[in-house]
């Protein structure tokens, strides 16, 4: 059985959620992983470091005491983002101690992951890598990745432009490895349309944020839930890297949305330290059009099962 097969079958529905700065907390995790699809959360995100360790120590023990009292229920694994970057001055202790608990799926970005794969590969921990274009997808095969997250035009945060018809397409001549695919999906018939172009599985971010669970400023969440594609702005300004971020967010840190000025992305730093200048500056994808309440991540999770296996019915006939 291949590792896309063997991680569907521990799936409800074939989705992997994002993690996202600040938002994702071992709370949100944990009813992602109980209610059937990927969890996962950046590393830099258990502040100080030394934090990280607790994460990994709640989440392991919880999710195995659900699994075993809940033995008929699929109960996905987790995963953990690794931003491999020479400014991420923690890569070198978050690896070992994502090591030392056997973290199942680690999530990468920004630069070829030889070093994370060789790690996660040494006790069978798996790969997956962020990745915006075809050469971008090379360089993380090359390094010997699992799987590939192809981010399209549309994802929430650090964003590619090409549309996700073109990009899986072109991937595909050369590539028969997972894929998970990013970009504007917030419905269950959106996670059948991804497999149906190529993809294994869907990559959701934004469709968590309106959650009970999510670690995001209530305000926050009401402007997803009241927001549309047009109020989606993609912008290098505040991280050097390119990415989607919601209008009235920037509209309150005093900015001007339709005239930032472009950064400079030998600037850009995941230094663990040094303070977010950009903290509040919220980010979002295009589909937070259909996003239309708060309500909790089993509830999310439900819904987005019932809209694909009635999207799937409907296509069988």
């Amino acid at each position: 059985m291949s590792f896309a097969e063997e991680l569907k079958a521990q799936l409800e529905i074939p989705v992997i959620a994002s993690p996202m700065f600040i938002i994702s907390n071992p709370r949100l995790v944990a009813e992602q992983c109980k209610n059937g699809i990927v969890g996962s959360f950046p590393t830099l995100n258990a502040r100080p470091a030394e934090i990280l360790e607790q994460w990994l120590e709640q989440l392991t023990t919880e999710l195995a005491e659900y699994k075993a009292a809940n033995p008929d229920k699929k109960v996905a694994p987790f995963a953990v983002n690794q931003i491999v970057h020479h400014s991420n001055d923690r890569l070198e202790h978050d690896l070992e101690v994502c090591a030392r608990f056997e973290v199942p799926i680690m999530i990468t970005s920004l630069r070829a992951p030889h070093n994370a794969v060789k790690v996660a590969h040494s006790y069978g921990g798996k790969i997956f890598h962020d990745v915006i274009s075809v050469r971008h997808a090379e360089k993380a095969i090359e390094a010997g990745v699992d799987g590939l997250i192809l981010v399209c035009a549309g994802a929430g945060g650090h964003a590619g432009t090409l549309s996700p018809f073109a990009l899986v397409s072109e991937i595909r001549k050369f590539y028969d490895g997972p894929i998970a695919l990013s970009g504007s999906i917030t419905q269950g018939k959106q996670i059948l349309a991804a497999e149906a172009m190529g993809a294994d599985f869907a990559y959701m971010g934004t469709r968590f944020i309106a959650t009970h669970e999510a670690n995001a400023d209530e305000a926050y969440k009401e402007m997803i839930v009241d927001s549309s594609a047009t109020d989606v702005i993609y912008s290098s300004l505040f991280t050097g890297v390119h990415g989607n971020y919601l209008r009235g967010s920037i509209v309150r840190a005093g900015l001007d949305p339709d005239n930032l000025p472009e950064a400079d992305k030998s600037a850009m730093s995941f230094d663990s330290d040094k303070s977010k200048a950009w903290r509040d500056i919220w980010g979002a994808g295009q589909g937070v059009g259909g996003i239309g309440e708060v309500t909790s991540t089993a509830e999310v999770i439900a819904e987005l099962k019932r809209d694909y296996l009635e999207a799937r019915q409907r296509l069988l006939g």
